[in-house]
């Protein structure tokens, strides 16, 4: 569903010192944000240059996410894959990516898959974060996770799985992400 703007219209008396009505533009109902991320995804993806100015965007949106550079190679309600390459600005002393970059770009993961997949009328925020690493990231890392929703009737917390690999294939790391999820308030 597409945020969609209304005029509204304005009795007299409504708006303070005018006596006639007047339309005003205004929102019937606000689009989630995930729904606004896949729109803006399906959009730009498959133009030249759209990928480059979907990461832009996420950048500008969500600062701290943009902080490792993250390029969504594949973006569909409950399915992410995001990669993140190697750089000087998100190494550690050991020269190989960050613990806390990687946490980020598998955080973004799984987000962006549920977030894509909530239908309107709910949200979800995340209450708890663990991670598990197996081996040094170096190079390009891909987070991918799948996210089926429960049931969302009430509010309940659900554990959500990205998992990291490295351009060989390997599992470089693995986070659980607790999402709580239900109807908007």
């Amino acid at each position: 569903m597409e945020n969609r703007r209304h005029p509204c219209r304005v009795s007299p008396g409504g708006v303070r010192g005018h006596g006639r009505t007047i339309t005003l533009p205004c929102v019937t109902q606000p689009e989630p944000a995930g729904q606004r991320l896949l729109r803006l995804w399906r959009k730009l993806a498959p133009v030249p240059g759209g990928r480059w100015l979907f990461a832009f965007a996420v950048k500008r949106a969500i600062p701290y996410t943009g902080s490792v550079s993250p390029r969504v190679e594949v973006l569909e309600p409950g399915y992410a894959r995001i990669s993140i390459v190697q750089h000087r600005g998100i190494e550690q002393h050991l020269g190989s990516i960050h613990a806390i970059a990687l946490a980020n770009v598998a955080e973004f993961a799984s987000g962006a898959a549920i977030n894509a997949a909530l239908p309107p009328g709910y949200r979800g925020i995340v209450t708890g974060f663990r991670m598990e690493y197996f081996k040094k990231a170096r190079g390009r890392v891909t987070a991918e996770s799948r996210a089926e929703l429960p049931n969302l009737a009430q509010e309940a917390d659900h554990d959500f799985i990205a998992e990291i690999t490295d351009s060989a294939g390997d599992l470089v790391a693995r986070a659980t992400a607790t999402w709580r999820l239900g109807p908007r308030q």
